[in-house]
């Protein structure tokens, strides 16, 4: 038995060779509209479409300093695709001009829309350069780097959390959290893995009276996320800072890690520095993805995408640290709860918090303990 999104119970059967030829080809159209996509996104095609209305290939070209025949090749995969429209299609090429509807425009060019998955084609384009690094991982069980995926991943990883993390997770789920929602107002906040700092600066545009501090040992990660927070207003009360949080002295209300645990080399000495900087009487919170209590094959969508994450990037990024532990993005809940329990946490709630993609955590410390925390690895976003 497998299962849908929409919780649909369908039972699996192998394919003949056709349906999964089929499959493969299928695929193949999608993994070529993902390089189309990578592209509309890097040269800026999307966003002149969507800012100026049709344009012809010429008209593209000029408006994003490319070259026209290139140009004229990618509009018409992209009406081709479905993607683009055309008012003439009998017209010269030259003279074909081009429309981004609506509803692809907002899926393609709004970094706010909960719509918005271009970010992911970007991720997924990125990965791709790597993947003769990838081989050599996995014929010697070494690693790739969150540094070496570079720029694509970093921003393709930061943009597709944006939506969530400035809309759903501050103004929705931490609120209906009770003892977040008392940490809502006027208290102190630890971002543990803050990346690209959207989900520090999104707490802080929905509660005015908190103040958030991000921790990120990615340097260029912080480097965004301190841009970010002055772009957005909040920079008075949002620092962000390479510091490893086992050596802060301080103290927080709130204490978070937002879809990076599972990134993490060594996560029990990351969740014993969040004990500590919760005390005495802090919430420490775990969002990370909302895969299956224990592996099914086949999987549904969730798990196969995060499967897909894991193999090409989550997974490398972890193993490319000597002595990780390599958990991979499809972390259970009992190898959270193992984790955390060998940090010291005395239980794990899961929270009644629905989302298709994410599950968050409530880790409750025994009273009166504190933690002794080794150093600590990256998180992400």
């Amino acid at each position: 038995m497998s299962t849908t999104l929409d919780g649909q119970q369908t039972v699996a059967t192998a394919p003949t060779a056709e349906e999964f030829a089929q499959r493969l080809l299928d695929a193949i159209l999608g993994a070529q509209f993902v390089q189309a996509a990578y592209l509309g996104d890097r040269l800026g095609y999307y966003r002149a479409l969507a800012e100026s209305g049709a344009l012809t290939s010429s008209d593209l070209a000029a408006r994003t300093g490319t070259a026209e025949r290139y140009a004229r090749e990618w509009l018409e995969h992209q009406a081709v695709a479905g993607v683009l429209t055309v008012d003439d299609q009998t017209a010269a090429p030259s003279d074909r001009r081009f429309h981004l509807p609506a509803g692809p425009a907002e899926a393609l060019t709004d970094p706010t829309s909960p719509a918005h998955v271009l970010p992911m084609a970007r991720m997924v384009g990125g990965l791709g350069k790597r993947l003769d690094a990838l081989v050599e991982a996995y014929r010697s069980g070494g690693g790739v780097s969150w540094a070496e995926f570079g720029e694509d991943a970093r921003e393709g990883q930061g943009g597709a959390n944006r939506p969530l993390f400035l809309g759903a997770l501050p103004r929705q789920y931490l609120p209906s959290i009770p003892e977040v929602a008392a940490v809502l107002d006027g208290g102190r906040i630890a971002d543990v893995g803050c990346g690209v700092g959207w989900s520090s600066i999104g707490i802080a545009l929905a509660h005015p009276s908190v103040s958030v501090d991000g921790y990120d040992v990615d340097a260029p990660s912080i480097e965004a996320a301190r841009a970010n927070a002055a772009a957005a207003g909040v920079a008075d009360r949002v620092r962000f800072s390479t510091d490893d949080v086992a050596t802060v002295p301080d103290r927080y209300d709130l204490v978070a890690a937002f879809e990076c645990v599972h990134d993490m080399p060594d996560p029990v000495s990351v969740l014993a520095a969040m004990r500590r900087l919760a005390e005495p009487d802090g919430v420490v919170l775990v969002m990370d993805e909302n895969v299956a209590e224990t592996f099914t094959a086949p999987g549904d969508d969730v798990e196969r995408l995060m499967y897909g994450w894991s193999i090409t990037c989550c997974l490398p990024d972890g193993l490319s640290t000597p002595g990780s532990v390599g958990t991979g993005t499809v972390m259970r809940p009992d190898t959270l709860r193992r984790y955390a329990v060998h940090a010291g946490f005395a239980t794990v709630d899961v929270l009644p918090v629905q989302d298709d993609f994410f599950r968050f955590y409530r880790l409750r410390a025994p009273s009166g303990t504190a933690g002794d925390p080794d150093d600590v690895s990256r998180g992400r976003r």
